[in-house]
């Protein structure tokens, strides 16, 4: 199994362990979080390792993620680059709603840390998990 797989796979089982901080912790010190479909107000753009952990540090407390839905891996060219389209059966906190968010994600891994992870997710979502209500936060 190549690196991009094997962090991908860690990063999916950290998820599913509520284990933000640990999720956090795959990002290089200098690696990026991109939201291209962050709707205004909120951030496009995480840049480093400490501003990851900002932004997942209180996201259990909104969605309960519990399993992988759907999963399909692309491999690029790119030895350092995977695609990938996922789901997740969840709930939202605060309602107990069950929910599917669905993502597809960018992934850049160099020397088993990830370099750059471009999210792009549903921002409509935001209404269904009340997480991203407080300025500078989103959802992901």
């Amino acid at each position: 199994m190549d690196d991009r797989i094997k962090v991908f796979e860690r990063a999916k089982e950290l998820l599913l362990d509520h284990d933000m901080m640990g999720f956090a912790n795959l990002w290089a010190v200098d690696g990026t979080m991109e939201f291209p479909f962050a709707p205004a107000g909120r951030p496009r753009l995480l840049e480093g390792r400490e501003a990851v952990r900002a932004y997942v540090r209180d996201y259990a407390d909104h969605i309960d993620l519990r399993a992988v839905a759907h999963q399909v891996i692309h491999r690029t060219e790119d030895p350092e680059v995977l695609i990938v389209e996922f789901s997740m059966d969840a709930v939202a906190v605060s309602s107990g709603r069950p929910l599917r968010p669905s993502y597809i994600a960018v992934i850049t891994v160099r020397n088993g840390e990830i370099a750059s992870y471009r999210d792009y997710w549903n921002p409509l979502m935001l209404s269904e998990v009340g997480f991203g209500a407080q300025e500078g936060r989103t959802n992901g």
